[in-house]
C-alpha cells in the first residue's frame, strides 16, 4: 500500500529560519560590540600609553643640557669658561647587555674602574632613553679606535658635550671652586629633571654656592632614531635656557699681586672694600689646579693633593682658624671704652708682666723690661700686652665675649662661599660644655691678646678691620657683585647696622690715629718708606708652640712648622678707606713678615690699578690650557677666554 508523506509545514520552517538568523546576528553583533569596545579601549582610554610605547621604537625625547653660566671678575676677565669635549654615551633603550658592552669597550676607550663605577651609578637613575656618558674628554686616539669598530657597538655613540675650564688654574681655585661629576649622594638630593643630560655639578666655591644660578634650565628634542639609536631626523625642539653669568667682586690684578706675595709659602690674604663688603682678593696658599677635577681626577693626582703636608685643598682664608694675636687689640680697646673701664687718658705702669691678685704667675709682655707708662694710644702703637692684661681683668670674659662678637668673632661672617669656619671666641659656658671644666681667670688674660683658645679666620679679621674702618658700620663679605641672566638675583652692596657703642664718634677717629702710628713709628714701621697714602694697621704674632713659665722664646730650638705665625690687618687710605686687608703668614716668625706682604697689595689697589692694570696674556691662557690637557685649537671658534664682550659687563706672651 502506498505511503502518503505529510504536507510541508512552511510556517514552522520560516520560524526556525528566522530564529536562526536572529541568533546568528546576535552572535555577530556581540562580537562586533566586543571588538569595538576593545578598539575603543586601545585607541581612547589607553591611547597615550600605547602611543608612547610605539613611538619609543622610533621617536625619542632627548634632553638638552643648558650651557653653564660664565664667571667673570669685576673687570670682565673670564674666570670660568665652557668648552666642548667628546664623550662616549649610551642609553638603556639601545643596549641589551650593558655590562657586556662595558667589558668590550674597556680596552677600546681605556676605561678605568672609576669610569665604570661612575657610569653604572648614573645609568641606574637615568630614563630608559636618556643617553648617559660612559667617559668624558675622549682623546683623538680613543675616538679613532672606536670609529674603526663602531659597528660592533650598536647604541654606543660619540657625542660632543660642554664641560668646564678654568683659564687661570690655581689663581682663583679656592674662590671659584670647580665642578665635578654628580655622585650618588648628590643624585638623591637634586631634581633629576633639572639635571637631565648633565653630568656636572658645582662641588666647592662659587660653583657650589651659586649652582642654581649657574646651571640653567634644560630643554629637550624629539628625534626619530633607528634600531641602533642613530638619529634619522629631528621632529621638534625646546631650547634650554643657559645659566646666569656671574660677575664677581674679585679683581684679577689684585688677586695676582696677593698670590705673588705668598708664592711658595703657606698663608692667606683677604682684601675687602669696607664700604660695600665686596671681597677684592681672596688668596689661600698653596693652591691647586681645579681643571684636574672637572672630568674626574685620577687616584694618583688626588692622593698627591690629599696627602700633601701643606694641604693645598684647604682654603685657609675661609676655613683656616688661627690665634689672631695682637691684631684684635684695636677692637678690644674700643670695648674697654664702650664699657667705661678705660679712656684715652687711662694709663698703667708696665713692668714687663702682669700678675693676678693672690697669684704669683707672671703673664709676660713681649718686651721683657716693659714699656713704662702706657695709655691706650701707646698700647696700640707698641702693642703693649700688659695694658690689655689689665683691661681684660677689669672687663671679664663675659663682657669681652659680648663685645667682640659684634665684630664677627666666634661666628660665621655669612660670606657666599661654602664650608666657612666660625672660629672660636671662648667663654665659661663653652669650656664647661666641651671640656667639662671651669673657666680660669688666667684664660681671660690669654684671650685678651688673641691667644689661648681664641681662634679666627683671616676672613673674620678682614671683616672686623672693615668694621673698624667704617667706625662701627657693619658689612658682610661677599664675592658676587652681579648676576645677569634669566633668573633674578639681587646682591646687597653696603653696610647694615652699627656696632652697639657707648663711646663717642671721636673714639673711632682716635683709634684710627693710633693705628696710623703703628705704621709711622710702631710695630709696622718697616713698610712706611715711600708711602704715598696713610695706612691704619695692627700687626700680630701668634704662638704655635707654647712657652713654659720662666722660659724664653728660642727660635733655634723649634722646627720650621713650630715657628710663630705672622699676622697683619689694616685699611687705607686711613681717612677715607677703600680697602681693608688681613694677612696670615704661617710660621712667618712674626708680624713684620706679614706686614711686608700687605704693602704691595695696598700699592696696587690705590696707585697702580687704574694706571697700569694687570691683565692675563694669551700666553698665560695657552699655558693653562696645556695644564688642563687641552690645546688652544680645541676650543670653539670665537670663544674669548681672555675677556668678556664689554657690552655684557656689568699662651700669654705676645710679640710683634
Amino acid at each position: 500500500m502506498k505511503q502518503h508523506l505529510p504536507l510541508k509545514d512552511v510556517q514552522l520552517e520560516k520560524r526556525i529560519f528566522r530564529n536562526r538568523v536572529f541568533i546568528s546576528m546576535g552572535i555577530v553583533l556581540f562580537f562586533l560590540i566586543l571588538l569595538v569596545s576593545r578598539y575603543a579601549y586601545l585607541q581612547i582610554i589607553s591611547y597615550e600609553e600605547f602611543s608612547t610605547a610605539s613611538d619609543k621604537n622610533r621617536i625619542r625625547l632627548q634632553p638638552l643640557a643648558p650651557a653653564r653660566g660664565y664667571i667673570y671678575d669685576r673687570n670682565g676677565i673670564l674666570l670660568a669658561d665652557n668648552y666642548p669635549v667628546f664623550s662616549a654615551t649610551l642609553s638603556r633603550a639601545d643596549v641589551d647587555d650593558i655590562d657586556a658592552t662595558l667589558a668590550r669597550l674597556t680596552p677600546v676607550l681605556n676605561l678605568t674602574e672609576d669610569d665604570i663605577k661612575g657610569f653604572q651609578s648614573r645609568i641606574k637613575t637615568s630614563r630608559k632613553t636618556e643617553r648617559v656618558a660612559i667617559k668624558l674628554n675622549l682623546t683623538e686616539q680613543d675616538i679613532a679606535q672606536f670609529s674603526e669598530i663602531k659597528y660592533q657597538f650598536p647604541g654606543v655613540n660619540i657625542e660632543t658635550q660642554m664641560t668646564r675650564y678654568y683659564p687661570h688654574g690655581e689663581l682663583f681655585a679656592h674662590v671659584i671652586g670647580y665642578v665635578g661629576r654628580i655622585n650618588d649622594k648628590e643624585l638623591k638630593k637634586i631634581d633629576k629633571d633639572a639635571y637631565a643630560g648633565t653630568n656636572l655639578i658645582g662641588k666647592i666655591g662659587v660653583e657650589k654656592s651659586y649652582e642654581d644660578l649657574l646651571h640653567g634650565v634644560p630643554g629637550n628634542e624629539s628625534v626619530e632614531a633607528d634600531a641602533f639609536g642613530n638619529v634619522l631626523r629631528h621632529l621638534g625642539r625646546k631650547d634650554p635656557i643657559r645659566g646666569n653669568d656671574l660677575f664677581l667682586s674679585l679683581d684679577y690684578g689684585l688677586q695676582m699681586v696677593a698670590s705673588e706675595q705668598l708664592a711658595g709659602r703657606r698663608g692667606a690674604i683677604v682684601a675687602m672694600d669696607p664700604n660695600t663688603g665686596e671681597v677684592l682678593a681672596l688668596v689661600s696658599s698653596p693652591s691647586f689646579n681645579p681643571n684636574l677635577f672637572v672630568t674626574g681626577i685620577s687616584t694618583t693626582n688626588y692622593a698627591a693633593l690629599r696627602d700633601n703636608l701643606d694641604q693645598p685643598l684647604y682654603n685657609r682664608a675661609v676655613q683656616g682658624v688661627y690665634p689672631p694675636g695682637s691684631t684684635i687689640k684695636p677692637m678690644f680697646g674700643l670695648g674697654g671704652i664702650h664699657y667705661g673701664y678705660v679712656d684715652w687718658q687711662t694709663a698703667i705702669s708696665d713692668p714687663g708682666y702682669f700678675t693676678l691678685p693672690g697669684d704669683s704667675h707672671r703673664f709676660r709682655d713681649h718686651k721683657k723690661s716693659g714699656h713704662g707708662s702706657v695709655n691706650m694710644h701707646k698700647a696700640q702703637v707698641v702693642s703693649c700686652d700688659t695694658y690689655f692684661y689689665v683691661l681684660s681683668y677689669r672687663m671679664g670674659i663675659e663682657k669681652m665675649n659680648t663685645w667682640m662678637r659684634q665684630f664677627g668673632f666666634g661666628e660665621k661672617t655669612g660670606i657666599d662661599l661654602p664650608s666657612e669656619s666660625s672660629g672660636l671666641y671662648p667663654n665659661p659656658e663653652w669650656k664647661m660644655r666641651t671640656r667639662e671644666a671651669k673657666w680660669l681667670k688666667g684664660e681671660t688674660i690669654s684671650v685678651s691678646i688673641g691667644q689661648g683658645a681664641f681662634t679666627s679666620t683671616p676672613l673674620q679679621l678682614a671683616m672686623a678691620t672693615a668694621i673698624t674702618a667704617n667706625q662701627g658700620s657693619k658689612v658682610t663679605p661677599h664675592v658676587l657683585r652681579e648676576s645677569r641672566g634669566a633668573k633674578n638675583f639681587k646682591v646687597h652692596n653696603g653696610t647694615h647696622g652699627k656696632i652697639d657703642f657707648n663711646g663717642k664718634p671721636e673714639d673711632w677717629i682716635k683709634m684710627r690715629a693710633a693705628m696710623v702710628d703703628v705704621i709711622q713709628s710702631g710695630t709696622g714701621k718697616g713698610i712706611k718708606s715711600g708711602l704715598q697714602y696713610q695706612i691704619a694697621a695692627k700687626t700680630g704674632t701668634a704662638q704655635v708652640k707654647s712657652i713654659a713659665q720662666g722660659k724664653r722664646y728660642n727660635e733655634a730650638l723649634l722646627t720650621d712648622r713650630q715657628l710663630d705665625h705672622g699676622l697683619f690687618v689694616g685699611f687705607a687710605p686711613a681717612e677715607k678707606p677703600e680697602i681693608a686687608i688681613a694677612v696670615i703668614l704661617e710660621n712667618g716668625r712674626g708680624g713684620s713678615a706679614a706686614t711686608a706682604l700687605a704693602r704691595p697689595v695696598f700699592d696696587y689697589w690705590l696707585l697702580k690699578r687704574e694706571k697700569d692694570p694687570i691683565r692675563p696674556s694669551a700666553a698665560q691662557i695657552s699655558g693653562g690650557l696645556m695644564t688642563a690637557g687641552l690645546k688652544p685649537s680645541e676650543l670653539p671658534s670665537g670663544n674669548n677666554i681672555l675677556q668678556a664682550d664689554q657690552s655684557a659687563l656689568p699662651t700669654a706672651t705676645q710679640r710683634d
